[in-house]
């Protein structure tokens, strides 16, 4: 339908795939998120759960699609040598990336990967995808009623939220930020005010992050903090540490809950409309 307005998790761990029986509830595929706005196609990073949307995607039919990036991170970038439709050219795939804080493109990062003896098949063979590039901080320019807003976020090497306004529902994504850059958290609360669906970055908990402050991640309770500040309907907390099982998020969503209710974890599959 035309008024459609979703977004489907395809992957919500971080840092690498976790498969096996401890990860079958939330799942253990890499950041992949697919967007759906009226007839416009959006995804956002290309980790792991890339795979099974593209064989998904293929079984649709060939269409023209976004694909945005928050960062070149393997953990989000790992799924595009087995994305199907990147090497059909029935497609047309715009890959975006706005976090580069020097003169290097997306194009750059993807033959670096996908080149020997790393990996086989090179990235001349993505036959259907053009990369561009744009700096965090624009909003970048549609023919549709899909506004695309961007915020730079605070992670070594650089990372790029994105805001989606639709019709007058919103789905922000602050994936891989690290709080604790007062300028920086200034523009991300200002971003992601009153928004009907945050994701956010929660790979920490507070307890844990002194441990690995530095590595560009976030806590559930910062989340939670920030949903409050901003006046966020729903926040989902996202990225979750390779480490951590079923069990220990299942703790997890119930404190956040309790501190903000309507607080939910990403699961892989889940389906969120606002």
């Amino acid at each position: 339908m035309a008024t459609e307005f979703s977004l489907r998790c395809w992957g919500a761990r971080g840092s690498t795939p976790t498969p096996g029986p401890g990860t079958l509830r939330y799942g253990g595929e890499t950041t992949c998120l697919e967007l759906r706005a009226g007839e416009a196609l959006i995804l956002i990073d290309c980790g792991s759960g890339a795979r099974n949307l593209g064989m998904d995607l293929c079984g649709l039919g060939p269409r023209s699609f976004d694909l945005l990036f928050t960062h070149t991170h393997l953990d989000h970038i790992c799924g595009l040598p087995f994305f199907k439709p990147a090497y059909d050219e029935r497609f047309q795939v715009n890959a975006w990336a706005g976090h580069f804080e020097d003169d290097t493109c997306l194009s750059d990062i993807v033959s670096r990967i996908m080149s020997p003896p790393i990996f086989p098949v090179a990235a001349k063979t993505l036959k259907a995808v053009e990369f561009k590039t744009f700096r965090a901080g624009e909003t970048l320019k549609r023919d549709d009623d899909l506004v695309v807003s961007t915020v730079r976020l605070h992670h070594p090497g650089g990372a790029c939220g994105y805001r989606f306004d639709y019709h007058g529902k919103s789905i922000a994504i602050i994936t891989d930020h690290e709080h604790g850059d007062p300028q920086v958290d200034a523009n991300v609360r200002r971003f992601v005010e009153g928004v009907d669906i945050m994701i956010y970055d929660a790979m920490f908990t507070d307890e844990e992050y002194p441990t690995y402050k530095g590595w560009g991640h976030s806590t559930w309770q910062k989340a939670v903090e920030l949903a409050a500040a901003a006046s966020v309907k729903t926040p989902v907390l996202f990225h979750h540490d390779p480490r951590r099982n079923d069990d220990a998020l299942d703790v997890i969503a119930a404190a956040a809950n309790a501190a903000y209710p309507g607080t939910i974890v990403a699961t892989e599959g889940m389906l969120l409309i606002p």
